[in-house]
């Protein structure tokens, strides 16, 4: 939504409507696989579950040769450098200290955040001044961006602080699934493979919420940030890669009565519709 429209480089080239789109329209290509590639990978478990070709692809077509420094606001996107063992940040606003070192191409920093391992191949991304990057899902440690999307603004013009901003967390939804005590007793490494990416993931979108609320009630009464993260999918399978029609259609219903049922709602909208001049930066979640 943030990137420019090819006509005006003023206004958004896709409305919120046309990002949901993407995956509707583009998810059985994103996810799909030739019965050949499913018999090489031995069905992801010698090989990333899907080839990196029909995200690729997707990515392209939407996105085209558009730059980080062309978007329209500040934004953060996190990804995880698995060679220099860091997390990578894609900031825009960052672009005016360290140059074309810092531009990446916009398809290609997608393509790098949604790395999901297992799934997908890393991706060797590459700066507009030739600096590469090895990148996985920036979900591995920061799959609730809010923290980081606070330190950003914190640090910008102002050095504004919780009271003075305004933060709306949308979060996927999360599906929680108990490992009983007495199965897990018995794991070794194959068995806690799913269950500690699971952990990991659920537990660093938990912690950042739980220190983006102490921090806002601290200096306010906590009003001022919002976090919208559903645990009801209704009749939709909570796999990512899960992108048959039916289950598309079960994740719209899903969201739109998260929407339905959200009391922040109105609130929200009342301030995006306001005479208010409030710092607008979007992180990817």
């Amino acid at each position: 939504m943030l990137c420019p429209a090819d006509d005006d480089p003023k206004k958004a080239k896709f409305s919120a409507q046309e990002a949901v789109n993407l995956y509707l329209q583009n998810g059985s290509t994103i996810f799909g696989r030739s019965p050949l590639y499913i018999a090489e990978s031995l069905d992801g478990v010698a090989k990333p579950k899907y080839e990196a070709t029909g995200i690729e692809d997707c990515l392209a077509k939407y996105f085209g040769n558009i730059k980080l420094s062309q978007l329209l606001k500040p934004c953060i996107i996190p990804a995880y450098d698995i060679q220099n063992r860091e997390g990578k940040f894609f900031a825009q606003q960052d672009l005016a200290k360290v140059g074309p070192a810092g531009d990446f191409y916009v398809n290609d920093v997608c393509r790098a955040t949604s790395a999901a391992p297992t799934y997908f191949p890393p991706e060797l991304i590459t700066s507009i001044a030739g600096q590469a990057y090895a990148c996985v899902d920036g979900g591995m440690f920061a799959n609730n961006p809010a923290l980081c999307a606070y330190s950003e603004v914190r640090n910008s013009d102002g050095q504004p602080v919780a009271k003075d901003m305004f933060v709306v967390s949308i979060g996927t939804g999360t599906r929680q699934v108990a490992y009983p005590y007495t199965e897990a007793k018995n794991w070794g490494a194959v068995g806690w493979v799913k269950p500690v990416i699971d952990i990991l993931m659920a537990g660093a979108s938990e912690v950042a919420d739980y220190e983006m609320t102490k921090m806002f009630t601290a200096e306010s009464d906590g009003t001022n940030y919002i976090r919208i993260q559903t645990t009801n999918f209704g009749s939709a399978d909570v796999e990512m890669d899960d992108a048959s029609a039916a289950n598309l259609q079960a994740l719209v219903a899903a969201g739109k009565q998260t929407a339905q049922n959200c009391p922040d709602l109105e609130r929200i909208v009342d301030m995006l519709v306001s005479d208010h001049d409030p710092v607008t930066f979007s992180v990817a979640d």
